[in-house]
């Protein structure tokens, strides 16, 4: 194996994990705060509908059963795996702007379309990394694995708090999930999902301005998942191969 590599990947976990469990800051507080009155106001039969409709779009991409996933890449070093993760990024992080300065330029109707689009994108994105780390995602928990990722990637520090505790003591959690998709918690998801990108979309929606702000908001966006997304692995890979045995070879 790389000592080196796998040396350099561990030091950017461990700088990645205080991050994941920062406190949230007094402007976090807030926002979260204003965020939560913010959507007090909303009817409840537009929430009913918001999170019916990302239920149903991460649904039909997650856990489709037409949905053709790479098959788990296996005794591969973890520099190899993540040189591969890199590239996938790269491609998707390069797709994702080139359809938000699509969508952007297309005025309201076309920067509406780009939400499904830019999510699409996103979970296969996931189902690419998960491959490239040698996780099936047929399993169904493999699948939930990744509905957490995402979450993580895309809420507010509160949220991500919690969703990293989960995350870093996955083995025993998954035990306790649900065994029905149904049951998990797509309120908080899509309100956290929307919460978090609302500005940067919105703006997408502005004439003139509408292209650079997709192509941008939607590489960030990217290059965000992709980021959390390695982190994540990371964490399984050293829990299986512990940091002091590294320190020993």
């Amino acid at each position: 194996m790389s000592f080196s590599s796998d040396q350099q990947a561990y030091a950017e976990l461990q700088a990645w994990q205080q991050k994941m469990q920062r406190p949230p800051s007094l402007l976090n507080r807030v926002a979260r705060r204003v965020q939560t009155r913010l959507n007090a106001l909303l009817p409840e039969k537009v929430h009913v509908a918001l999170t019916a409709a990302i239920k149903q779009m991460v649904r039909g991409v997650l856990f489709g059963s037409s949905h053709t996933t790479r098959q788990p890449v296996r005794d591969a070093p973890l520099a190899a795996r993540e040189e591969a993760v890199r590239r996938h990024i790269r491609y998707y992080r390069t797709t994702a702007a080139a359809e938000g300065a699509v969508t952007g330029a297309g005025g309201f109707l076309l920067g509406l379309a780009d939400f499904p689009l830019l999510l699409g994108l996103k979970l296969k994105l996931l189902f690419d990394v998960a491959a490239q780390y040698g996780y099936d995602v047929q399993d169904y928990s493999e699948r939930l694995y990744l509905l957490h990722i995402f979450q993580l990637a895309f809420s507010s520090q509160h949220t991500r708090n919690e969703t990293y505790r989960r995350l870093a003591d996955w083995d025993a959690y998954r035990h306790t999930l649900p065994t029905d998709v149904h049951a998990f918690d797509w309120r908080t998801f899509q309100q956290e999902y929307r919460d978090y990108i609302d500005l940067a979309k919105l703006a997408q929606l502005v004439p003139v301005i509408g292209a650079a702000v997709g192509a941008v908001a939607n590489y960030r966006l990217l290059e965000q998942l992709g980021d959390t997304a390695m982190n994540c692995y990371r964490l399984r890979y050293f829990a299986a191969q512990p940091p002091k045995q590294l320190e020993k070879e």
